[in-house]
């Protein structure tokens, strides 16, 4: 979900320098109200926070020489996979608090086929081997060390996904031990890239190294298929970003795309599923740091993204007016107050 995690709270975690954020000066449009986009102007690709850019540029370049949109999205989002700047996804990501890189993953086509891996470690592309599985086996989700051995008996190898400067954090971290999922602008996890071909058809992929510092073994919302990712090729498409835990218990992205079904907009889906997840958390304690958001797209190319609170954006691509930055719609600002 510029950002997935002032997507939980515009603040700094556990002492940790925020990162450069990349400036898009010249893609950068602010919008509050979901987009139409004519049948004309397809292939459509949406993908989550500012590092959404790069990864539509490059799925772009990759359905223009034939390649298929899961195809298009393993590259897409693997150029986030192999950034060691980019801390919250794949290579170079927050570690958990055993100091172990864990990264979760998924992808799904137009005919619902699916691939998924969790708690992977050890290897750079997570995205290619939720492919891989998808297209050469008979199952969903594989995880831990099957995950990894299936990964290296396909050719993939093992890698040290620690860099120096996430090690140096998370000793900086082991000092206090403190753990609070912030999900921001600054510490943004996911990306979700969403594509509607030429064709028409729908696609999906979703990847991360997940929330820093946590549970060793602990799997959020990425790698499960109808919390994190959804689509129906016959009604539109979802994906999730923020905290995981807040995402499986409404089964967000599966929601989001059956109230498309009930004929509400991308918009009007993405909003009443935040709804629900802020109703059933709004008496909690975690709620002062508690993001979420979705983005959406439909069959016609209608499009929108919307968060619980501010800070959340996300990268849309389209034949009629290019690659740029879109702001979402959100519910309440970090002081908690109400805003729609």
């Amino acid at each position: 979900m510029s950002n997935r995690r002032n997507f939980i709270k515009k603040a700094t975690l556990g002492g940790i320098g925020v990162s450069t954020i990349k400036t898009w000066s010249s893609a950068f449009v602010s919008v509050q109200t979901s987009k139409f986009v004519s049948n004309n102007n397809k292939p459509v690709i949406i993908s989550t926070w500012d590092h959404g850019f790069e990864a539509n540029e490059k799925a772009l370049s990759e359905l223009n020489i034939g390649k298929t949109a899961i195809e298009a999205i393993v590259s897409g989002v693997g150029i986030c996979e192999a950034d060691p700047s980019n801390r919250s996804v794949g290579y170079g990501g927050f570690p958990d608090r055993e100091g172990k890189v864990t990264l979760d993953a998924c992808i799904m086509d137009h005919n619902s086929n699916c691939g998924s891996v969790s708690f992977l470690q050890e290897i750079k592309h997570p995205i290619a081997v939720a492919k891989k599985i998808l297209t050469d086996t008979p199952h969903v989700m594989l995880s831990g060390k099957g995950a990894q051995d299936f990964a290296l008996s396909n050719g993939f190898l093992k890698e040290n996904l620690l860099t120096p400067e996430s090690k140096q954090d998370w000793k900086k971290w082991l000092i206090k031990s403190k753990y609070k999922p912030v999900i921001n602008m600054e510490n943004h996890d996911t990306i979700s890239m969403l594509i509607l071909d030429k064709n028409g058809n729908l696609s999906g992929g979703c990847t991360t190294s997940g929330a820093a510092w946590k549970m060793h073994g602990r799997v959020g919302d990425s790698p499960i298929i109808g919390a994190g990712l959804f689509l129906d090729n016959d009604i539109g498409a979802a994906a999730a970003t923020g905290l995981g835990e807040a995402v499986i218990r409404t089964a967000g992205s599966a929601m989001v795309v059956e109230l498309m079904r009930q004929g509400k907009s991308p918009l009007e889906s993405c909003k009443e599923v935040v709804e629900r997840i802020y109703n059933k958390h709004k008496n909690s304690k975690d709620i002062d740091y508690l993001q979420v958001g979705f983005i959406a797209v439909n069959k016609n190319g209608n499009h929108a993204g919307y968060s619980l609170r501010s800070g959340f954006n996300y990268a849309i691509l389209d034949d009629e007016n290019g690659n740029r930055m879109e702001d979402s719609q959100f519910k309440m600002s970090w002081n908690n107050q109400i805003t729609n």
